[in-house]
């Protein structure tokens, strides 16, 4: 309607001249003259508006278009932005030499392993209290798509190692649980999944940590599925902060489908325990872990490429023997951290007891007996880091000591040959770390650094994460070991460089 009047109210201002020059008498051919270029002009106008209407009206689509679109893209970024990405890579060279018990067997050495690990981190809410958390890795020795010889103590992959060992270039499930919190708006959580057991405390110090990287102390190094039911609690005084205390459970192994008439071997083999943050305050921190790892193998599945054919039992047996359940073992371990300016101290110790059953643990094989008896072991762990914020650096000290019969549950270490834990024995480490100046943090995550050490191992007692032969005094029982064939590692160096970003 508006479109109309402006029509007419143009021809209107148009004709008035010419009604105008009729009134002073001109004659009507001019008058018909003029009318007829008001009609042309009129159509003309009117064809012009014809244009700009499909013009607005073209444009005015466009505009719902790119609206609708605006809207359909909104809803997608808002679903991306409940995913928080993060990881890390390192690429770290090692240096060892292990120097055997007897001289005519021979010591090992490998001047250079190079490694490179990959670890990408996903988190993500599916409701207000249900979270997911996971994390994927891929760790490789340079030159291979294996594992190289003597990695991991020795041992082959299996599920308490795997992403912890270095071995092929693929991408690994690390980590994968859901967490439900505020359980019927308590401070009670249920966590169940892939769970995260490595590098637990005081490991974030010698790691270049900002805070605890994983729920037990770092004795128990083992990556496992299981669930936890934990609850948290505020001591309501500043100098002791909060506590949460966990009932934690996992499986170790799964014997699938057994016959009952089988003697050796029937059971899966499960952890339970709980894991106690007695209080928690900035740096200030102490936990208490306490768990059984109940009708334990004797050896665990290992990879299903593996087979040594080299040993003397039957390479359908993987080279160790017919496996079977040989009892329980009952761990109790503490770590307490704080910090003083910028001196960050740790202290902590663990003590571990085996309850075999009729097929024995620490047997003795050079008198041909079965262990039955309950033998328990210890170890003693400290630790300190001195910080230099304003240039960057960062050194630390660490020695541990383990006895005869103790037992480290740590086959996911970061030591590359021999999980230091694990030690029967002393075990020493010296190590600085150096934030380089790569220029400002482009997210929270960034950072880099190089991590320089020094490890030296000195053993007292043979084996090594084995609960099955007795650990021989290397002083004092060599003959045995000798006519059983045994040449353990009695002192080990090992020296690593590596180059870490975080992002």
């Amino acid at each position: 309607m508006v479109k109309k009047i402006a029509s007419l109210a143009a021809v209107g201002l148009v004709a008035l001249p010419a009604f105008a020059v009729a009134a002073d008498g001109r004659s009507q051919a001019d008058l018909e003259r003029k009318i007829e270029a008001l009609e042309r002009q009129l159509e003309e106008l009117k064809a012009q508006v014809g244009r700009q209407n499909e013009t607005i009206t073209q444009y005015g689509d466009k505009v719902d278009s790119m609206d609708t679109m605006l809207e359909e893209k909104s809803e997608k970024w808002d679903l991306a932005s409940r995913f928080q990405f993060d990881g890390d890579f390192r690429a770290r060279g090692d240096y060892y030499k292990a120097d055997n018990l007897f001289a005519a067997g021979g010591d090992q050495e490998n001047d250079t392993i190079l490694t490179n690990r990959l670890r990408l981190n996903m988190r993500v809410k599916a409701t207000e209290d249900v979270e997911f958390k996971g994390r994927l890795a891929m760790y490789k020795a340079w030159g291979m798509e294996s594992t190289p010889d003597g990695l991991g103590g020795g041992f082959p992959i299996f599920d308490g190692n795997t992403t912890r060992t270095p071995d092929d270039s693929a991408l690994y499930v690390d980590r994968a649980f859901i967490n439900w919190n505020n359980i019927g708006g308590a401070p009670v959580w249920f966590s169940i999944g892939r769970r995260p057991t490595s590098d637990g405390p005081p490991a974030q110090l010698r790691m270049n940590y900002e805070e605890r990287m994983a729920t037990p102390v770092a004795y128990m190094d083992y990556p496992f599925d299981g669930l936890s039911l934990g609850y948290g609690y505020d001591w309501d005084n500043d100098a002791l902060g909060e506590g949460r205390i966990r009932f934690c459970y996992g499986r170790g192994f799964e014997s699938g489908l057994q016959s009952d008439t089988d003697p050796l071997w029937n059971n899966d083999t499960d952890f339970a325990g709980f894991s106690w943050d007695v209080f928690k305050q900035g740096p200030r921190f102490l936990n208490v872990q306490v768990f059984g790892a109940f009708n334990l193998f004797n050896y665990p599945a290992f990879s299903s490429d593996f087979v040594n054919y080299g040993a003397a039992f039957p390479p359908d047996e993987g080279g160790y023997g017919v496996r079977k359940n040989v009892g329980n073992i009952y761990h109790t371990s503490a770590v307490y951290m704080d910090k003083h300016k910028d001196l960050n101290y740790f202290v902590a110790g663990g003590w571990s007891r085996t309850d075999p059953n009729d097929n024995g643990m620490f047997n003795d094989p050079f008198s041909g007996t079965n262990n039955t008896g309950s033998e328990n072991g210890y170890s003693f762990y400290t630790g300190i880091r001195y910080d230099m914020d304003n240039i960057g650096l960062r050194i630390g000290a660490e020695y541990n000591y383990g006895s005869q019969y103790w037992v480290s549950f740590s086959p996911g270490h970061d030591d590359i040959y021999m999980s230091k834990l694990a030690t029967r024995g002393s075990a020493y480490e010296l190590y600085l770390i150096y934030d380089l100046p790569t220029g400002e943090a482009i997210s929270k995550f960034a950072k880099t650094f190089i991590r320089l050490g020094w490890q030296y191992y000195d053993y007292d007692y043979s084996g090594y994460f084995d609960w099955n032969m007795k650990p021989y005094d290397l002083g004092s029982e060599q003959a045995q070991l000798q006519m059983l064939g045994q040449n353990p590692v009695e002192s080990a160096n090992q020296v690593y460089l590596t180059f870490e970003a975080y992002f």
